[in-house]
């Protein structure tokens, strides 16, 4: 990304052109931080601790648990950076590579969800075939093909975007490195990526959507056709919270990317829902509603108290 002005990096404006709120966004934005990699760590150990969460849903959360540590860990990082150090300057190089993980990353969640929603519509209508049906090979590949799908896809994007010019400015009104902005600042044609990043959303967006559409459509069918209230209740419980994230999370990525420009102004909000907001809420969604969560933290606080 070269220009008549030898271009070789960007300058990041951060989270506000108001000096006297960067210090308040900085604090709100690391507590968030601090509180997304407390909750995904806390989940990850209690799976891997707790033999009575080897399951496939757990293995899907563990998972996303994962994904919910990296995705801040690459969208937030200059935030920190610009606040302690002042530096707000980010290599073409790293701006790119920012993009990247971080598409990867977001397309890696969208598929993964939809597994999880597979699974739940296992469980919920086919209980009887659920060990089968969801055996660790199963939940190995649907993972492997989540994260392998994502990484290949995002490619073509990328390296085309890395061979744009940048003529209008070097200044990026952003905390991020993020795909829609370089375009916008580019002066080569980008209409071609543009269309390809439409049909790839489509592929890597709204069919997942889709997919978890059914499935809960059927999920709920299923729900409805039960007798009794409790059983009714109890088979919803095992889903609402995996339903909660999708729909967080879905719109929040619609309303960045996928409505008029004019109609949401403030992308750096959105960025910051999909970046820091959610991956922090996702712990409490699930362990709040999840009983198997709560009493396993019990144990291993339990545990660990007689220890010392």
């Amino acid at each position: 990304m070269m220009n008549r002005t030898m271009v070789t990096y960007f300058l990041l404006k951060g989270t506000s052109d108001v000096p006297e709120e960067q210090f308040l966004i900085f604090l709100l934005v690391l507590l968030m931080y601090l509180i997304a990699l407390g909750g995904n760590t806390t989940i990850l150990l209690l799976v891997c601790l707790d033999s009575h969460l080897h399951t496939p849903m757990y293995f899907f959360l563990c998972n996303l648990s994962v994904l919910n540590i990296s995705t801040p860990t690459i969208a937030l990082n200059k935030i920190f950076v610009i606040f302690v150090t002042g530096n707000n300057v980010v290599s073409i190089t790293n701006c790119i590579a920012q993009v990247y993980f971080y598409a990867w990353f977001s397309i890696n969640e969208l598929i993964l969800l939809t597994a999880m929603s597979y699974d739940r519509y296992v469980a919920i209508c086919n209980p009887l075939h659920y060990p089968s049906v969801m055996n660790i090979r199963v939940c190995a590949g649907l993972a492997t093909f989540s994260t392998s799908f994502s990484l290949l896809q995002i490619l073509p994007p990328v390296f085309l975007i890395s061979q744009f010019s940048c003529c209008t400015s070097n200044i990026i009104n952003h905390f991020l490195c993020d795909v829609v902005v370089l375009m916008n600042i580019s002066c080569s044609d980008t209409s071609f990526v543009r269309l390809l990043i439409f049909i790839q959303g489509l592929l890597s967006t709204f069919s997942p959507l889709l997919l978890t559409f059914i499935s809960y459509v059927l999920i709920i069918a299923t729900i409805l056709g039960i007798k009794t209230s409790t059983g009714r209740v109890k088979a919803f419980s095992t889903c609402s919270s995996h339903l909660t994230v999708v729909s967080l999370l879905y719109a929040s990525l619609v309303c960045q990317y996928y409505t008029p420009s004019d109609m949401f102004k403030s992308t750096k909000l959105l960025s910051l829902l999909n970046a820091a907001v959610i991956p922090m809420l996702n712990p409490f969604i699930y362990s709040l509603k999840n009983n198997d969560v709560k009493t396993a933290l019990l144990r291993k606080m339990k545990y660990f108290k007689g220890f010392f």
